[in-house]
Parts: C-alpha cells; structure tokens; sequence
C-alpha cells in the first residue's frame, strides 16, 4: 500500500469501512434531496419537513439500547450489513412510490419510519468497528477519515441527487438502492479480531451504555452540548423552503445548498485526517460550537445565494471539529465491550439533535416563519454553548485527545 496514504487507511479492514461508510452516506444523502422536494411539493407545508425527522427518530430511541446491547453481543459487521439489507429494502420502496406518482405523503412517513429503524440497529455496529480494525494510536486519524468519508459523500450525493432528480426521479432511488448493497458487502467483507461477546443479558446488560455515559461526566459533556446545539441551530431541514420561496434556485440549488456545509467540513476532516487536534479539546469543543451558532444566523438572515453558501460552509468546518472531538472522545474512553451500547447512547443524542431537530424546525417555522426559526436556533446555541462552561466543568477542563484513556467499566458498579 503506498506510503503516502494515511496510516489508517493502510489498514485493509479500514478502507473496507471508509468505503461502506462512503457508500452509505452517498445513498441517504442522495434520497434526503429527493424526498424533501417530493414531500414539501405536496401541500407546501414546512411542518411535513418536520414530520419527516420525527419520523425517522421515533424508531431510534425505542431501539437504540436493544441494537446497542445486540451489538456487544453479535458480531459488528454482520449486523451493519444486516441494516444496510434494510436500506435497500426502502430504497426499492421509494422507487415504487415515485414511478406510481407521489401525490401524498403518507408512504414517506411510513419509510422515514423504516429508515429509522435501520439507523438504530445499524448505528451502533458501525461507530463501534472503527477501533476495532485500526489501531488506538490511529482512532483519531481513523475518526477524522470516517468523516472524509461521510462528507465527501454529503458533498457529491445532494449534487448528484438533485441532477438526477432533475432529469428522473425514479434514478435517485435506484442508483440509492445499488449503492446501499455495495455498503453492505463491504461491511460484510471486514476480518474483525479484538470484538469481544461479553455483554450480560438482562436489564443490567441493557442499559450498562447509559450508566457509562452518565458516571463518565466529560463524554456526557460533549454529547449533550452537540445534543443540544444542533437541536435547536440545526436549520438545513428548511433549506428546502429557502431553496424554492427564499433563494428561489429550484431542485438543483437544492442540492448545492444541502452540499455545502459538507464542503466545509470535508475541509476539516481533511486537515484533521492529517494533522489531528492537538490542543486542549474542551474549549475548542465549545468555541467552534460558538462559531457554529454564529454561522447559522447569518445564512438564515441571508437572502443571496454567495453569502448562504459561505456561512453554511463555515457551520459545516465547525460543526466537523465538534463531531471530530465528539467522536473521538467515545473511541477512546469507553472499553471494547460497551462500545456498541455507549454508541447507542450517542446515536439517541445525535439522532435527537438531527431528526427531532428537523421537526423542531418544521413545527416552529409553520408557528413564527422559516427565517425567525433559523436566526432563533442560531442564537440559542450560542447561549447552550456558553452555559455548558458552568453545567460541565469537566467538559471544559478537557485536554489533549490523545492522553484520553478508556475508563474502567467495573467502576460503574459502584
């Protein structure tokens, strides 16, 4: 393998991953283009936007601790491709959808529902694989280039999606439903060797990620702050509004919008990938959430295209270091055998943030407007930012990534 490569991606199991995960994210981001035009061409309506996240979420916080508990007990990659079987299944599914003629919006519930389901089994397999094929030395590396991964994907996938779109609909789903079966075989060919099957049964079993978390104030720190963050400054959910009332740049522009907070933080993955962060990570944490408040005010206020696409580039840079430390914290503090159960912690925190976020906007921009809804977010998460100083002094004490250790699992017992 040439040197010239990242050390993570030397690792043959890894760019086994970087690929599904590539795959993955190419396909969801080309179908989220596709529905949220189809589902607000309708009835018009920004709450069917929000309705779309709830959806999704519903099926992710009652599954989340059961898939995080089947993940400490099976093997990883085989539940991932399991879940990505899943996603084909919904791909075909909106493909039938749109070639008989989209005229209500019920069928996109019904599949959001099922894409959450996917998610909540899926997820915490697949958070849990990075340390798993790579080194402790390289997770953060590997985080960072997980993140390319997904962002580049976020970057080409509305793009393509939108053209597509443009030309046929029905080609979206399709070429969805292709490239989610690639995910799978790749998550299926992965050679795990250090996944240990020691989770008991039970109650105890099942909620050992949540008792981690909790009594391990630092990581519940930094989840909770991109919880709520993005719950309440996580806009992009209306661009298709901005994109057809406000900005006015059709399917197409949709796609570029959607793009571009995944040019920004594709930028900084890749510097991450290459030169991951070596300052102390709580205040960086906590001041580019500042940012990415900031950041959403002004792209929420802005109604000419340039200025939008600049401020949600900058959200999304921001927003990659907070997913960067976030990301990597979990790596390297939870001990093997709760990764997959911690991961499910996390996934109903993010999921919250991004799905139940989609909602939150969808409800209260259908109360007080689309722009006040966005300008408002961006200000609360400045405030959530700077409240999480005094709530996790832990969180903002945090040093350097690489002196983090895992946290003995045993301890939670008393």
């Amino acid at each position: 393998m040439p040197q010239r490569l990242p050390p993570a991606l030397q690792e043959r199991d890894f760019r086994f991953l970087w690929s599904a995960i590539f795959s993955m994210r190419f396909a969801e981001n080309m179908i989220a283009v596709a529905v949220g035009w189809q589902v607000f061409a309708i009835h018009k309506d920004p709450l069917d936007l929000g309705l779309i996240g709830l959806a999704e979420f519903v099926p992710l916080l009652l599954l989340a601790l059961p898939a995080g508990h089947l993940a400490d007990r099976l093997p990883r990659r085989l539940v991932a491709a399991l879940a990505l079987a899943v996603m084909v299944g919904v791909a075909a599914a909106l493909l039938v959808v749109t070639v008989e003629g989209a005229q209500v919006v019920w069928p996109y519930f019904l599949l959001a529902s099922l894409t959450g389901a996917a998610s909540a089994i899926g997820w915490p397999a697949y958070q849990a694989l990075t340390p798993e094929v790579v080194p402790p030395d390289l997770v953060p590396g590997a985080v960072a280039l997980r993140s390319v991964a997904g962002q580049i994907a976020v970057i080409s996938g509305p793009a393509v999606g939108g053209l597509l779109f443009a030309w046929k609909p029905e080609a979206v789903y399709a070429a969805a439903a292709v490239l989610f079966a690639v995910a799978g075989i790749s998550m299926a060919a992965l050679r795990v060797r250090t996944h240990v099957v020691d989770a008991p049964p039970g109650l105890a079993g099942l909620v050992g990620g949540v008792r981690f978390v909790w009594h391990t104030r630092m990581l519940l720190g930094a989840i909770s702050l991109d919880l709520f963050a993005v719950l309440v400054g996580g806009g992009v959910a209306l661009l298709p509004i901005y994109a057809q009332e406000i900005l006015h740049v059709g399917p197409v522009g949709l796609g570029v919008l959607r793009a571009a907070p995944a040019v920004g933080a594709l930028g900084a993955a890749l510097i991450l990938a290459r030169r991951p962060l070596k300052r102390a990570a709580g205040p960086t944490l906590i001041t580019v959430v500042v940012i990415f408040g900031t950041a959403n005010i002004v792209w929420g206020l802005s109604k000419l295209l340039p200025i939008t696409l600049v401020a949600l580039a900058v959200a999304g840079f921001v927003d990659m270091i907070s997913v960067n430390i976030r990301s990597t914290t979990v790596a390297l503090v939870t001990p093997n055998e709760l990764r997959g159960r911690v991961s499910a912690v996390e996934m109903v925190f993010i999921s919250a943030s991004n799905e139940l976020g989609a909602f939150e906007s969808g409800a209260v921009a259908a109360l007080i407007g689309t722009v006040a809804t966005v300008v408002a977010g961006g200000v609360a998460t400045i405030g959530i930012a700077l409240a999480s100083i005094k709530a996790f002094p832990e969180l903002a004490h945090m040093g350097k990534l690489e002196d983090l250790r895992p946290e003995p699992a045993g301890t939670l017992a008393t």
